[in-house]
């Protein structure tokens, strides 16, 4: 997922990215194959879990690193038929335990849906019903050196801590995958959520351009060009006023979920509504600036008033410019709460008032313990993998204590990776996309995902192999089980129109 990353900006931009000496070779854990039964949709499927690593090696082919991945493949099933989705979280810095214990895989972790924070263990995994494994082929791979991975021998950080770096990486990967399990002539899907979608559109240019053809990416809570991201331009001066405005119907949503706004209609007309005047009024008199005439300027604030639910008095000291932080912080400051980034369902307690919020984000709090319990017993007791290493759900202190993450790309210092898959969509005419979104996202904002992916320049013909879809949750769509419900519909609908357009 998409952490708070200015701890490794500053690292970035202070020490540049670095070498850090080889580390010594780990110990060597062989795969562990297992045999699993699911029912899905009143069908019994047969499948082989298999837990284990696959060796990167540089020009020399000396080994550089070792890459923990799961797949879960459907037994009896013809390989050159059969489709194979490789499935990835972000950060950058994450392992995958959140899609493999969550989303689409055949197990879950069992957590409060209402975006509450889930009681203490022992936490229940169970059969995922929302499963796709009935569509495709499944391959959880964890980024270079987290989950039971390790960089080692001529491999070292700078090697893979980098926007670009990390595409070679998981390019060579899939390669080295679909070389050894004669997976060359399976449809291919790519799955990313978060820092994932920013790794997909890079990826699916990179494999594309080396003969590797892919059929579809679903982008799941999506950041594709930075500069439309807080985190990059804190102050709002490089995005411009774009940046208030892509954000504001992700806050309409949260108001509208916490009962802060008078409006009593749908979340999906609503925030409708808020995407619109955001687009056209809001956006026209953040554009004027001083000239803004006070009568326009008092229709502003009234109306940033009823989509947000914060006080007029509020906006007018803000200058109509909200930040998504002081939103959280400010929202449900007379209940002494804040709400979360990654899921503004989710919310905490402010430890002071005069503070504008915690240094942990709510939704961390409700699911942290869960998935990282989860991961781990699944893995050693379930699927048998038995290995002394430690599972790193996260390496963003590894990242940045190796010279933090090169985010240069096509020679910019802010990423982005928007015409990558617009190069992707137009080499390969019958790739297919899937957008899937978050309402109470702050992390990527939907609207802002939406201004990128019809803003990518692409033939109208082209722009048409881009689905979206919208779910009441927030950055982990799935940590809402209606939300998981209908992705799972939607996700089955797509793969098969994907696949029938070969």
């Amino acid at each position: 997922m998409l952490r708070t990353i200015a701890a490794t900006l500053a690292a970035v931009f202070i020490l540049g990215v670095g070498s850090a000496p080889s580390a010594p070779t780990p110990p060597y854990t062989p795969d562990a194959v297992t045999h699993h039964r699911i029912s899905l949709d009143g069908h019994t499927y047969a499948y082989t879990a298999r837990a284990g690593t696959i060796t990167l090696r540089d020009e020399q082919e000396r080994p550089t690193c070792r890459v923990f991945y799961v797949a879960y493949t459907l037994d009896g099933a013809n390989p050159n038929t059969r489709p194979v989705t490789f499935l990835y979280n972000g950060g950058p810095g994450s392992s995958t335990m959140w899609l493999h214990m969550g989303s689409v895989g055949p197990k879950r972790v069992v957590t409060n849906s209402n975006g509450t924070e889930t009681a203490g263990p022992p936490y229940r995994i169970v059969d995922n019903p929302y499963s796709i494994l009935d569509k495709s082929d499944l391959v959880f791979i964890d980024m270079p050196d987290s989950g039971f991975g390790r960089i080692y021998g001529a491999g070292k950080p700078s090697d893979f801590f980098g926007v670009d770096e990390d595409v070679q990486a998981f390019g060579q990967f899939i390669e080295r995958y679909i070389t050894t399990f004669n997976r060359w002539n399976s449809p291919k899907f790519l799955f990313g959520e978060s820092y994932g979608t920013t790794r997909s559109a890079n990826l699916v240019n990179y494999l594309q351009n080396a003969g590797i053809t892919v059929n579809g990416v679903v982008l799941q809570s999506s950041i594709l060009s930075f500069a439309l991201d807080w985190e990059f331009d804190p102050t709002g001066i490089g995005g411009g006023d774009w940046l208030f405005d892509l954000y504001l119907p992700s806050e309409a949503a949260a108001a509208w979920y916490h009962h802060a706004v008078g409006y009593h209609g749908s979340l999906a007309s609503f925030t409708a509504q808020a995407a619109h005047f955001a687009s056209t009024e809001y956006l026209d008199a953040l554009a004027q600036g001083s000239a803004l005439s006070p009568s326009a300027y008092d229709d502003a604030v009234a109306k940033l008033h009823y989509y947000t639910g914060l006080s007029e008095q509020y906006i007018r000291n803000s200058n109509l410019r909200v930040p998504y932080w002081r939103f959280e912080s400010e929202l449900l400051r007379e209940r002494g709460q804040v709400i979360g980034r990654l899921d503004a369902r989710f919310e905490t307690w402010a430890l002071d008032r005069t503070e504008e919020s915690p240094d942990w984000d709510p939704t961390d709090a409700g699911i942290d313990a869960p998935y990282t319990t989860a991961v781990n017993e699944y893995l050693r007791e379930d699927l048998r993998y038995h290995t002394p290493l430690l599972y790193r759900s996260m390496v963003y202190d590894i990242i940045g204590a190796n010279g933090g993450w090169d985010w240069k790309h096509n020679g910019n210092e802010v990423t982005d990776v928007a015409v990558d898959l617009a190069q992707a969509l137009t080499y390969n005419k019958n790739l297919r996309v899937f957008s899937a979104n978050g309402y109470y996202d702050f992390a990527t904002p939907f609207y802002a995902t939406v201004y990128t992916l019809t803003h990518l320049g692409i033939a109208p013909a082209l722009q048409q192999h881009i689905t979206f879809g919208f779910y009441p949750s927030g950055h982990m769509i799935y940590l809402n089980i209606p939300s998981l419900a209908q992705y799972h519909a939607d996700l089955e609908r797509w793969y098969s129109s994907t696949l029938a357009a070969r």
